[in-house]
């Protein structure tokens, strides 16, 4: 089963370079990511979904691809990719693969203004190496929600309280 973890930071600029690292850290085997969304809440008011994967481009490059398959069994493989293409970004954008949209963005109402969240929905992690490398951003980073056990989510609280204060031992030494 997956778990939900969601983190707040002052900053979006933050949120997707933890992203970015997280994706680093993934290639290492510490983390395995089903899916990595920054939601954040603009000076305007308005939120944003900054998903990982764009499922429209990739509904239309996949359906391109069976259209102009289809299009050569046809004789016209140029109209098969277009209808294949069209039909794929269709099909691609109504989909919603991982973390459910409408609770990011009810979640991303309640931030402050100017403020973001990145949403992770982790396959499997190895916790203490992962906030390990993600230290210097300690310092800025809360933990919002997670579907964790109390008894996890305490031990999240107690490895991110940890890394706040090497952090800030690092700055002031």
């Amino acid at each position: 089963m997956s778990s939900l973890v969601v983190v707040g930071f002052p900053k979006v600029e933050e949120a997707e370079q933890v992203r970015r690292e997280l994706v680093d850290i993934q290639r290492e085997q510490l983390i395995a990511l089903e899916d990595a969304v920054v939601v954040e809440h603009d000076s305007e008011g308005q939120v944003h979904l900054r998903q990982a994967i764009n499922l429209t481009a990739a509904g239309a490059l996949g359906g391109g691809f069976w259209g102009t398959l289809v299009g050569l069994l046809f004789l016209n493989p140029l109209l098969g990719a277009a209808v294949g293409a069209g039909v794929g970004a269709a099909s691609g954008s109504l989909s919603d693969i991982g973390i459910n949209d409408s609770f990011m963005r009810e979640l991303g109402e309640t931030l402050p203004r100017g403020s973001a969240a990145l949403c992770l929905l982790v396959r499997q992690a190895t916790p203490d190496r992962v906030v390990e490398r993600l230290r210097a951003h300690a310092p800025h980073a809360k933990l919002l929600r997670t579907n964790l056990s109390h008894t996890d989510e305490d031990q999240l609280h107690e490895l991110l309280e940890r890394a706040r204060k090497q952090a800030e031992a690092l700055r002031l030494a």
